[in-house]
């Protein structure tokens, strides 16, 4: 039996795991691509899994659709990417996944003791944030996000 070098839309969507409509959002937003029949249906190549794959678990991982769209823009796409374009784009993401491992990290290990600790002491509570000097910050919990006391 010989493979068919291209996927129908729910051939890809079975295979993958992945609703239709998330393909079809997948494909407007370039992370993969489609041909299209003389009828008008969409036909994916076989790397298509490859590339979905990909994305659901670099979501799983905690990039962005806009972090992986960046990456996928540095594998070609007049080929099916080798194992060297993959290893090329995971190098990229090294950067950014280990900073996140380090954030959880924090999180696990500090968050049970600052919520709902009652401890009262202001002098150590990690979320204090005296006169509200972080205010020129933005928006959002620094201390626990960043790990930092200033």
């Amino acid at each position: 039996m010989t493979l068919s070098r291209e996927m129908s839309v729910g051939e890809i969507a079975r295979r993958s795991g992945v609703a239709v409509s998330a393909l079809h959002f997948y494909e407007a937003e370039g992370l993969i691509r489609a041909a299209r029949t003389a009828a008008g249906h969409r036909r994916y190549g076989r790397d298509t899994l490859r590339r979905i794959a990909i994305i659901r678990v670099a979501q799983a991982a905690g990039l962005t659709l806009k972090d992986i769209s960046a990456a996928f823009a540095m594998l070609p796409q007049a080929r099916t990417p080798t194992a060297r374009d993959w290893q090329i784009l995971s190098a990229s993401w090294h950067q950014a996944l280990s900073a996140r491992i380090d954030q959880l990290t924090r999180l696990r290990d500090d968050l049970a003791g600052c919520i709902g600790c009652g401890c009262l002491s202001l002098d150590q509570c990690p979320l204090r944030n005296d006169n509200d000097r972080l205010a020129d910050k933005g928006a959002g919990a620094h201390f626990l996000l960043t790990g930092s006391q200033e």
